[in-house]
């Protein structure tokens, strides 16, 4: 197998069992390495450290173990098979009102670089690095073999996941049978999912303690729920007896397919609009209109050099957001952003909202569910933030 020999003081990180080494870090590489290969890492003193996939980029390897071990197809069951049971020990794996949790998380599954999510026993896979598209069908086949019957099709998208300097030419398209069902259940109310076309896997599963939460603060509140994609916060509002609910995003699809899942879970309600148009341009005459209103935007930075532009959009959002909510209004704000820490994102709540001039106090503080779980050794792990916020 291929090596690579680290420079002198470089292990400290490994030594911490931290998953990710740095092509900065690397003295010289043994071999004709080719990015999803997999290799040994050694430090200057020729001590066994890891092994992990190589790839191009600033992140060079991610160590799938630090142990001297083979990498076969029992390996990937074994790996598979530990992520599905912390989500049975979860109560996820047979719930009676929800078929949707992430079944791998990544780094906090100890397989960097692969995110499973389950929609009614369909596994959509996306892979993000070319080690782990490299190990797709042995990947599939453990799925099948660890769950039986409790998976009907596995869905890979991965086009627009995996780097764009690999050598390959990845297409969409199902590993493991098909399927016409493009309905699930989560806590009770039903949504259809757009794998195909849709953003992510399809829906956003890790909002969903906190859209159970939005539901308590509901009733008989006017909600609006910004970049609302396919309505996840709204339809929970609804049943938590939201008197009006509004569903904002500058996408005329996810505008779509929101009014379908109220459609699906309230029929004929009333208390549902949908406006595909821009958030700010809405935020503009929306004073004093809401009780409650849901920030979720996209990530406003994916890479650390542009923090500084991120960091002010997330102000002006937020400022913007504060200011034209009633006296007595409850703003929930999120941020998945993972280069934005939480005590970044709550610094930047706290600018925007002193910039109003209005009281606000921090009723909670949010994160992803259990079934995206952070490494202790990975804290990159913990990419979503939330506050609720009480505004006087």
């Amino acid at each position: 197998m291929n090596s690579i020999t680290l420079k002198n003081g470089k292990d400290k990180s490994i030594f911490r069992y931290h998953p990710w080494i740095f092509s900065g870090a690397i003295d010289r590489i043994e071999g004709k390495i080719q990015e999803g290969d997999l290799v040994k890492v050694y430090n200057a003193e020729k001590k066994f450290l890891a092994i992990g996939h190589y790839q191009i980029g600033s992140i060079a390897i991610r160590i799938l173990s630090f142990k001297d071990e083979e990498i076969n197809d029992a390996f990937w069951t074994n790996r598979l098979y530990k992520a599905y049971q912390m989500r049975c020990a979860l109560g996820l794996c047979n719930s009676a009102d929800n078929n949707v949790y992430r079944l791998v998380h990544g780094e906090g599954d100890d397989l960097p670089g692969l995110v499973i999510d389950m929609y009614a026993g369909v596994a959509v896979i996306q892979f993000h690095s070319v080690g782990m598209y490299l190990q797709r069908e042995t990947i599939a086949r453990a799925l099948v073999e660890i769950m039986g019957n409790k998976i009907t099709a596995i869905y890979d998208k991965s086009e627009a996941t995996l780097p764009y300097k690999a050598a390959i030419e990845p297409e969409n398209g199902y590993l493991y049978g098909k399927t016409e069902n493009f309905i699930a259940q989560e806590n009770g109310l039903k949504f259809h999912v757009d794998w195909l076309e849709g953003q992510k896997t399809g829906f956003f599963i890790d909002q969903r303690e906190n859209r159970r939460l939005l539901e308590k603060y509901a009733k008989n509140k006017s909600v609006l729920n910004m970049f609302c994609y396919t309505g996840g916060f709204s339809f929970y509002a609804m049943r938590g007896g939201a008197k009006q609910v509004h569903s904002v995003d500058v996408s005329a699809r996810a505008i779509e397919l929101a009014n379908r899942n109220v459609e699906l879970n309230f029929p004929k309600d009333t208390r549902h609009e949908a406006f595909a148009e821009e958030a700010f341009k809405f935020l503009e005459h929306s004073s004093n209109q809401y009780d409650v209103i849901i920030l979720d935007p996209p990530a406003f930075a994916k890479h650390q050099n542009v923090l500084n532009n991120a960091i002010q959009g997330y102000k002006k959002l937020n400022r913007k957001g504060i200011e034209v909510i009633k006296p007595g209004g409850i703003l929930f704000t999120f941020s998945c952003s993972q280069v934005m820490t939480k005590d970044l994102f709550r610094q930047t709540v706290f600018t925007a909202a002193a910039n109003t001039g209005r009281k606000v106090k921090i009723l909670h503080q949010l994160t992803q569910p259990a079934d995206h779980p952070i490494s202790i050794y990975h804290p990159e792990g913990e990419y979503l933030k939330g506050l609720v916020l009480y505004v006087e």
